[in-house]
């Protein structure tokens, strides 16, 4: 199997449109989403269509939680609060039914699916010890699956871990390896932070046993239009453009 991995598309329509295309090209076999279809841009009604229209598989992201409903946005810094209080006005009652409905997490064939850490999805994975703290609880899963994908940090980044040994890389591919436990970030659709303001997602292909990342461009200058007239703060649309 071929699957398309993408995560944080923040409600990014340009974004996310654009990185579709490029997977239509890929010729994938299942699209799969690591959560956050919503917050911080300003079509999350649209995006959420999109997911249930072509049957995207998704988990529940941080903002996808609060803005649904079920949890506050209370503990969240000032500017991502504000994204979620604009749209959970927005949404309409059948995208909030729908979010509510996303699970956490996800196990797909020998892989894993979560959005920040494992068992946790507001949680990041930063330092050795987040890492060696989820490598341990993937293992630890049923089934011990040797690969996690998530999200949240809207950096593309590939962890490794084998003997007590970790190495980090940025790699455009890779080859997967079963001595190995793997995390992968795939980068953020909608509201890059790595430097790089393309769209960005991989493709994990179960029979070559490879990881290739994929970035796009797409339409930034519409994006940040809509934040603006959405009354968005302004903060918002010019992170676009410094892929941060």
């Amino acid at each position: 199997m071929r699957y398309a991995i993408i995560s944080d598309i923040h409600a990014n329509l340009e974004a996310f449109q654009a990185v579709l295309a490029m997977i239509a090209d890929l010729k994938v076999d299942k699209t799969l989403c690591l959560g956050d279809i919503t917050g911080y841009n300003a079509n999350p009604n649209e995006c959420i269509e999109i997911i249930r229209r072509e049957n995207i598989v998704c988990i529940m992201g941080n903002h996808d939680s609060r803005s649904c409903g079920l949890e506050s946005p209370g503990n969240v810094n000032a500017l991502a609060r504000r994204a979620i209080l604009w749209t959970s006005e927005q949404l309409t009652p059948a995208s909030k039914e729908f979010l509510a409905s996303l699970p956490r997490e996800l196990r797909v064939e020998a892989f894993f699916l979560f959005h920040g850490s494992i068992h946790n999805t507001d949680s990041y994975i930063f330092t050795k010890h987040d890492l060696k703290e989820n490598f341990a609880l993937l293992e630890s899963l049923k089934g011990s699956p040797h690969i996690g994908f998530f999200g949240h940090t809207h950096m593309k980044v590939l962890f490794s871990f084998r003997d007590d040994v970790l190495a980090v890389e940025l790699p455009e591919a890779h080859t997967i390896t079963e001595l190995n436990r793997y995390l992968i970030n795939p980068g953020s659709v909608g509201q890059p932070r790595d430097g790089d303001s393309r769209a960005s997602f991989l493709v994990y292909d179960t029979r070559e046993n490879n990881v290739t990342f994929h970035r796009v461009d797409y339409n930034i200058n519409e994006a940040q239009r809509k934040i603006i007239s959405a009354g968005l703060p302004a903060k918002l649309a010019e992170r676009l453009s410094r892929g941060w």
